[in-house]
């Protein structure tokens, strides 16, 4: 029998653990009742069939396959470069390499829906390559292709600038659900690359660790450490510098640089016309939403397609007549 001076100890010791653990559990339900999206797991186009990568924030899984759902399921499969895309091998062929986001990618679009599937079959003298990444800005694009070129060594690069949010991710260390990314900076006119290696989002923390995934205290704690340590930077708009840069690449290279846009940009195309980039944009092409501007319809694909024949015509690349 356990003398009561002991169980007296024993409750007076245990006493703040319970009203401890109490305090949490009360704290845990109350965080799951409010449901803040700051805590919530993010499960969106942007992260399905995607990883982490030190240097460019997020990078599509080599060989995945899986559902993407959003105004339309569709499937997606990837090759063993991570793109979605058929295999690449080159052929002999001349190669024309497509970087942008998700308009490229193709969200809310089957495979061969696409403005690059349908070019593939325009265009059977040349070989397509689709090397969109589902949210990146001109900045992630200028940091992948670098990635991408000694492998695919294109003779034409096409970027597809999105008009709609491309100034929004260049200017931002954080997009789309607090995700972490690398960002330019320009000093003494040249452009600085800042956040590599990039810090782990709050997703990731709940993707790796069990206590953060089945906890939301844990997932505010974590959330307050990521402000503090890694808080939003937002920077002058480096766009304009960035697509010189992409250019600047290119013809490095021996490759010809292309520009299109989703929708005019009165800014970026009066800087084009100024270093002689060529150009053209897909104003017209049907998209989803109730406002027209979500992502392109089978039939907006086609008008992109038409308009980047047609564009690749007036310079210089030859192609079947429409």
């Amino acid at each position: 029998m356990i003398p009561k001076w002991m169980q007296s100890w024993s409750r007076a010791k245990l006493a703040p653990l319970w009203i401890t653990l109490a305090t949490l559990a009360v704290c845990e339900i109350g965080l799951r009742l409010a449901d803040l999206p700051i805590l919530r797991t993010g499960v969106g186009e942007h992260t399905l069939g995607h990883h982490y990568d030190a240097e460019l924030g997020w990078a599509p899984d080599p060989n995945a396959s899986p559902r993407v759902k959003t105004i339309r399921t569709v499937h997606v499969q990837s090759n063993s470069l991570g793109l979605r895309d058929i295999e690449f091998k080159p052929d002999g062929r001349p190669r024309i390499m497509f970087i942008g986001d998700s308009f490229v990618w193709g969200i809310d679009a089957e495979a061969d829906e696409r403005f690059t599937d349908l070019l593939r079959n325009d265009m059977p003298n040349y070989q397509i390559v689709n090397a969109g990444v589902v949210g990146y800005g001109t900045d992630q694009e200028y940091l992948l292709l670098q990635r991408l070129w000694d492998t695919i060594r294109p003779n034409i690069l096409v970027l597809i600038f999105c008009t709609a949010n491309d100034r929004h991710d260049n200017t931002q260390s954080i997009r789309y659900d607090h995700y972490q990314k690398p960002y330019f900076t320009i000093e003494n006119g040249a452009l600085v690359l800042h956040g590599q290696p990039v810090p782990l989002s709050r997703q990731l923390y709940i993707q790796r660790y069990w206590i953060v995934r089945h906890s939301f205290i844990a997932r505010l704690l974590v959330q307050a450490y990521i402000q503090i340590k890694h808080p939003l930077v937002v920077v002058p708009d480096p766009t304009k510098r960035l697509v010189s840069a992409i250019r600047d690449y290119a013809g490095a290279h021996g490759a010809k640089f292309l520009v299109g846009l989703q929708l005019p940009d009165a800014a970026l195309m009066q800087h084009l016309e100024q270093q002689k980039i060529p150009f053209t944009s897909f104003e017209g092409a049907e998209a989803y939403g109730p406002d027209g501007n979500g992502h392109w319809t089978p039939a907006g694909n086609r008008l992109v397609a038409d308009r980047m024949l047609r564009f690749f015509g007036e310079n210089g690349m030859a192609a079947p007549p429409k």
